[in-house]
């Protein structure tokens, strides 16, 4: 999952980043409005964390800005990314006019890791349309919370990479995902790309899962098939 952080205080960028990197994000920060609107143009972002006082202006004009984009040829930036203020204005007033302007959540500084970490998980889960917090297919169960994988009731050992890949893939059932767009899921700005990462990766997942799972648009990229008709667990909303 890629995530824009917001914030011009560098000791909380750099914690957020840190943090979000060891729960497997690829993180990337920007200090200011325009900085951030420059990458919103660059990158698609599964989920924008925004400060409010930056250091050239208010993030809540960035996020009418975003709100108000009109997608056209270029789908860039997307006006329905998840945004997820976290700021030190603590009014009810303020909580209102934020979540008026177009935030998914509103979180007060200081805050708790964990409880950001479940409001980032909620609106990640919302954003792929899943209701349910388990992602299931046949007999695989991946836990987000947990960063867990279970097949057919046993726990299978994956890679942070391939738990990212593993997910994307579930989350985009039916639909081919290019090299590319895994590879922007697994890496930050400042990470360091592997020419063939995405292809170890599939192949110890293939090996792990067995061959029919992940499959292959040859010249394309990779994808996993929707499940069939009656096959409850695939959807992701029945029970445990």
């Amino acid at each position: 999952m890629r995530i824009l952080v917001v914030e011009d205080d560098v000791g909380i960028a750099r914690g957020l980043r840190l943090n979000l990197k060891q729960c497997g994000y690829a993180v990337d920060v920007c200090d200011g409005v325009e900085s951030a609107w420059s990458a919103l143009h660059l990158e698609t972002f599964d989920l924008v964390l925004l400060d409010l006082g930056l250091s050239d202006g208010d993030g809540a004009d960035l996020l009418k800005r975003l709100r108000q984009n009109t997608r056209g040829a270029h789908p860039l930036p997307d006006p329905l990314t998840p945004v997820l203020i976290l700021t030190a204005r603590d009014q009810v007033a303020d909580r209102i006019l934020g979540l008026d302007t177009g935030a998914d959540d509103y979180l007060i500084k200081p805050f708790d890791a964990d409880e950001l970490q479940a409001r980032m998980r909620a609106l990640l889960r919302r954003s792929a349309g899943r209701a349910h917090p388990l992602l299931r297919h046949g007999d695989i169960v991946v836990d987000p919370a947990a960063r867990s994988v279970h097949r057919g009731g046993q726990p299978v050992d994956v890679s942070p990479r391939e738990f990212v890949i593993l997910m994307q893939l579930l989350e985009s059932r039916g639909k081919v995902l290019s090299r590319q767009q895994l590879e922007s899921r697994l890496y930050s700005w400042h990470g360091s790309v592997e020419s063939n990462a995405v292809e170890v990766h599939v192949h110890h997942l293939r090996r792990k899962f067995g061959d029919g799972v992940i499959q292959t648009m040859r010249g394309v990229g990779y994808f996993i098939a929707r499940a069939a008709a009656g096959d409850e667990g695939a959807e992701g909303d029945a029970a445990p």
